[in-house]
């Protein structure tokens, strides 16, 4: 079975490759959608990953007869009142991973408070209608240096307490066993091997 997927960020796709048989559904085929780059893009206006979530996979559902799933994901600090959140990838100026961990750091210079967690929410559609949404979260805190060359985004700044690392210093497949996309990912494989 083949379900699009609706993204354009590389370290995602990356992810969602390995997801399927990492959790056990290799009859499931995730490839990109067909054409994204000629697709107008979705608003990305909800104030939370739910609304955006459901706002891409709507929309780019209506490009294809197979099922789509989007996700909105992003990282919540406690001390920054859940910020950058919804912002997560334009929260710096720059919108780059370097600029947003810097802005990220910055503003977390006084505060002893580094409890943080990345939150996935993932939307199912077809042809414009909502499907299944799926949600994960893991907790971690928010180190000054980064460390690690893998992942992508806060990764290296993310420390993951039961890793004793960043998610910079885990593998990808480490990461993805605990990760708040994985969590989502595996609750969406498992949906839909019972459709």
């Amino acid at each position: 079975m083949i379900i699009r997927c609706a993204t354009t960020n590389s370290g995602k796709v990356r992810e969602f490759h390995m997801a399927a048989a990492h959790f056990g559904y290799p009859e499931i085929d995730i490839q990109l959608l067909e054409n994204m780059k000629s697709v107008p893009p979705a608003v990305e206006d909800g104030e939370s990953f739910d609304e955006n979530a459901i706002k891409k996979a709507l929309h780019y559902s209506k490009h294809t007869d197979d099922l789509v799933f989007a996700d909105d994901s992003g990282l919540e600090v406690d001390a920054l009142d859940c910020a950058p959140g919804v912002l997560s990838a334009r929260y710096s100026p720059e919108g780059t991973d370097e600029a947003n961990n810097r802005l990220l750091i910055e503003n977390l210079r006084d505060q002893d408070d580094r409890i943080a967690r990345f939150v996935c929410v993932i939307a199912l559609a077809r042809k414009g209608e909502l499907v299944g949404m799926f949600k994960g979260e893991v907790e971690g805190i928010i180190l000054d240096e980064p460390a690690g060359p893998n992942g992508f985004g806060y990764d290296p700044h993310f420390f993951y307490p039961p890793f004793n690392s960043t998610f910079g210093e885990a593998s990808e497949e480490k990461k993805m066993s605990v990760s708040h996309r994985g969590q989502a990912l595996k609750a969406m494989l498992a949906f839909i091997s019972k459709m």
